[in-house]
């Protein structure tokens, strides 16, 4: 996440730099990086399974 978002712009102030990463980890990163812990599924489509599970339950 540094090179690819940190390391490229020059934020103003930290609250701006802490927006700028927190829309970069829920637009990007959680919708793109599988984890092998989540069965190789990204943050997203692990929550969708669960929510699933747990209505068919």
């Amino acid at each position: 996440m540094k090179t690819e978002m940190v390391y490229h712009n020059n934020f103003a102030t930290r609250h701006k730099a802490s927006l700028a990463i927190f829309e970069y980890i829920k637009g990007f990163y959680n919708r793109t990086m599988r984890y092998s812990a989540l069965g190789y599924l990204t943050p997203c489509q692990y929550e969708e399974w669960v929510n699933h599970q747990s209505i068919a339950a």
